[in-house]
C-alpha cells in the first residue's frame, strides 16, 4: 500500500511539474490600486524561455500611467524609453506631456530554473475607469521570447499582459 501511494504522490509531483510552465505567467505583486493613485509595480518573472535565461525584460508602459521610474537591478543594464502622451497629466502642479513609455532592462542573467522581480513606480491618471489594466511584457532570451503582451482578459488566454484591477479612489488631495 506504500508502494502504491508513493508512485500515486510521484505520479502527482510529475504531472504539476509538467503542468507549471504553462501557468507561470508574469504577473505584478499587487494586483489591485486606486485610480489617481501612486503605485509601486513588482512585476515578478517567473521562469526563463523554455529553458533558456532571460537576458532582457521590457516593460510597456501605457496611457494612463504616469511618471513611471524604473529602479536600478544589480547585474542588469536600465534604459528608458521616452515618448509623447496622449493626454496631459499634472504632477505636483507640473503638467506632463511626455514620459517613459517603455522600460528596458538588459545584460542580466536569469536563469529558467529561478525567479526574479523587476520594480518601478508611476501613477494612475484620474480619467482612468475601474477594470483590468495591463503592462505587456517581454522576456527575451538567446533564441527567442515570451510575449506576456495579450491584453484580451480572455481566461485561459496562453501569454497574458501583467493586469491590475483599478477601483475608485478617494480624489481628495488630487
Amino acid at each position: 500500500m506504500i508502494r502504491t501511494f508513493s508512485i500515486a504522490a510521484l505520479a502527482a509531483a510529475t504531472l504539476s511539474a509538467i503542468s507549471l510552465p504553462a501557468h507561470a505567467h508574469a504577473t505584478l505583486e499587487v494586483r489591485e490600486a486606486q485610480i489617481g493613485s501612486t503605485y509601486r509595480a513588482v512585476m515578478r518573472i517567473p521562469h526563463g524561455c523554455g529553458t533558456e535565461a532571460t537576458h532582457t525584460v521590457r516593460v510597456q508602459i501605457p496611457e494612463g500611467f504616469f511618471n513611471a521610474k524604473p529602479m536600478p537591478k544589480a547585474g542588469w543594464e536600465l534604459e528608458t524609453v521616452t515618448g509623447p502622451y496622449e493626454n496631459t497629466y499634472v504632477n505636483h502642479g507640473t503638467e506632463l506631456t511626455e514620459g517613459v513609455i517603455e522600460i528596458v532592462w538588459s545584460g542580466g542573467h536569469l536563469p529558467n530554473e529561478w525567479y526574479d522581480e523587476f520594480i518601478f513606480r508611476g501613477t494612475f491618471a484620474d480619467s482612468l475607469e475601474p477594470g483590468r489594466f495591463y503592462f505587456p511584457t517581454i522576456q527575451e532570451c538567446a533564441n527567442g521570447e515570451d510575449a506576456w503582451i495579450d491584453t484580451s482578459g480572455e481566461a485561459g488566454a496562453s501569454h497574458p499582459a501583467p493586469s491590475v484591477t483599478l477601483t475608485q479612489g478617494t480624489r481628495s488631495g488630487h
